[in-house]
């Protein structure tokens, strides 16, 4: 089989498509015939050693895609040849073939196409980890969402709305923020050119908002924290931005805040049954017709230095999904 291999630490320009061996199935594997993967920025920062999970050389990127399933090992239930199937197994996903864990494998709507499906659990699976398990969200509450149009801000928009939340969104740009409001956002905010802090407190009328989803980190995350009232809760998601904040905890203190980390990947690994449970939940939302993920680019695999190229420089809006 073919495959998008990183030989070393490097830029999306030095990946090269090559044979590669097959992996082995294991005994709660599930060999997958990748039909599309989608980008996440971690694939990024994996390629460039820069992420907390390292695989071992020589590696594809690519945490998720959608496909056919092709084999299944003995210890696998419910999943057969030929189903239709969505799977994010951190990495490896831009190939030809590749094999998860089988806890890591949904089976997937008909109506929903190989390129949605790809894009689908990392971005939707996350924001539901985030909104509803960690900072457990409340109708009538006020939501501050960053990047608010990029792959997990427009699905945080959604679900807030969801939630009953009034939902700031907080973008860069006409652009993006035109697109947030089209996915439902109350309020937008160009953090370009506006003080964040001042115009979520006018937006609020004086209050500050409940929750911050913040995918973006450094200088903005301060600037987020400023923008909470009393107990908001700062979901850390990522660091987009390309710094990591250093928070004043004296802050938290005196407005009895909560900064809380939502790592999906770790999230699986700890609670496998409860992120399966999310999972279908989600899948249902999504037959109801009240999810609408954004696919903002289709590339082909050969396209991949461009496709990552792109989402480093925020040249995306919503997810971008590359196809065999």
């Amino acid at each position: 089989m073919k495959a998008m291999l990183c030989w070393r630490f490097c830029q999306p320009e030095d990946l090269e498509w090559a044979e590669a061996a097959e992996p082995p199935l294991p005994a709660d594997g599930v060999r997958i015939a990748v039909r599309a993967a989608a980008l996440n920025f971690p694939d990024l920062l994996m390629l460039r050693g820069q992420y907390q999970y390292r695989p071992a050389f020589p590696f594809a990127p690519g945490m998720e895609c959608a496909g056919e399933v092709l084999e299944v090992g003995p210890a696998v239930s419910g999943l057969r040849p030929g189903d239709r199937v969505a799977a994010h197994p951190w990495d490896n996903c831009f190939a030809e073939r590749v094999v998860a864990p089988a806890a890591l494998v949904f089976p997937v709507p008909w109506a929903m196409d190989d390129a949605t499906a790809a894009a689908f659990s990392i971005a939707y699976g996350t924001v539901y980890h985030a909104l509803i398990d960690r900072a457990e969200v409340r109708a009538g509450e006020t939501l501050l969402v960053l990047g608010a149009a990029g792959g997990i801000g427009l699905p945080a928009i959604e679900i807030g709305k969801l939630l009953g939340a009034t939902v700031i969104a907080a973008a860069r740009g006409a652009e993006k923020l035109s697109l947030a409001r089209d996915y439902g956002a109350d309020h937008a905010l160009d953090y370009a050119v506006e003080d964040l802090p001042s115009r979520v407190k006018q937006l609020t009328g004086g209050r500050g908002a409940d929750v911050c989803f913040d995918p973006v980190g450094g200088a903005l995350s301060l600037a987020a924290l400023s923008a909470l009232g009393w107990g908001g809760r700062l979901l850390i998601l990522g660091f987009a931005g390309g710094a990591i904040a250093r928070l004043p905890s004296n802050r938290l203190l005196i407005k009895g805040q909560e900064v809380i980390g939502c790592g999906y990947h770790r999230f699986n690994a700890m609670a496998p049954a409860q992120a399966r449970a999310n999972m279908s939940r989600l899948l249902a939302w999504w037959q109801a017709g009240r999810l609408r993920p954004h696919l903002g680019r289709r590339f082909a695999m050969a396209e991949v230095a461009t496709a990552m190229r792109a989402m480093a420089e925020r040249r995306l809006a919503g997810k971008a999904v590359l196809t065999l």
